[in-house]
């Protein structure tokens, strides 16, 4: 009876001590989100992220403590002979949190590494015709590994950010699927604010996805990214780069498929200048 007892008091405390943890640890996340960033890192922010200049002025300093807590929660590492600057950290982390800027978590969970290449690279890649499994290798500009890392083409990192209306930007891409991922596998179906939000997330965007697929059968397709017709969720990471960066196109032409990613980021990029 007293092994018992003294198992449950251990147990008891372990659980506490995990708790006092998880509060300390999300209470340096929030001051850390509260905070601006210091002047020199701003600067660069400004200079290579574009889309920072469309952002009204509340959003901006938004952005800025969302990427001082990025910045604190993730490691990077450069391979292919690549040395990771404080300026590809900064580039790499404003762009990902575009995606969280009004939304609760100020996080990304699930992850803590970032990896950047030098160039698109190499990486193996198996596709399943029926009971035939073919294996290969892919050439990728990103890649979101479940519960993993995301990698970066840093040469494609600057692409993307060269031209913030091309609905193009590797950053967005990889880290929607890490959003997409956060209630199991990536399949389009992110966790949304409200449980009766998911009815017209399912039918308006397996709609939409049908109607990329249709328009690019035809080749009159305008907003969205063909990489969009691979699968649910790559529709869901090419439809949020372009939210983000051709926002006004999509509200347009595609304005059922701009309001699901209005309520589900809470943000509205056409009232930001495109």
């Amino acid at each position: 009876m007293n092994l018992l007892l003294v198992a449950v008091t251990v147990l008891c405390l372990a659980l506490t001590v995990w708790r006092l943890r998880h509060r300390a640890r999300r209470r340096h996340f929030l001051q850390l989100a509260s905070e601006p960033l210091e002047p020199s890192l701003l600067e660069v922010l400004r200079r290579r992220m574009p889309l920072y200049q469309r952002l009204p002025s509340d959003l901006q300093l938004r952005l800025q403590g969302l990427v001082n807590v990025f910045l604190n929660d993730k490691n990077f590492f450069g391979s292919g002979g690549l040395a990771v600057t404080d300026e590809m950290r900064l580039t790499v982390a404003g762009n990902a949190c575009l995606l969280l800027l009004n939304r609760d978590n100020p996080r990304f969970p699930g992850s803590r590494t970032v990896i950047l290449y030098p160039e698109a690279f190499v990486a193996p890649e198996i596709a399943q015709d029926g009971a035939v499994v073919h294996e290969g290798l892919s050439v990728r500009l990103g890649e979101s590994w479940r519960r993993g890392p995301v990698i970066l083409s840093w040469a494609d990192v600057l692409r993307g950010i060269d031209n913030p209306g091309d609905g193009h930007n590797v950053v967005i891409h990889e880290f929607a699927h890490k959003l997409d991922e956060q209630n199991g596998p990536m399949d389009g179906l992110p966790v949304l604010r409200r449980h009766g939000d998911y009815p017209d997330w399912a039918q308006i965007m397996t709609r939409e996805f049908a109607d990329l697929v249709e328009r690019a059968a035809r080749r009159r397709n305008r907003v969205l990214d063909e990489y969009g017709t691979t699968s649910p969720a790559e529709f869901f990471a090419v439809a949020s780069e372009a939210f983000f960066e051709r926002g006004l196109q999509m509200k347009a032409q595609l304005p059922g498929l701009y309001a699901q990613l209005e309520r589900y980021y809470g943000v509205n990029p056409a009232g930001w200048g495109n």
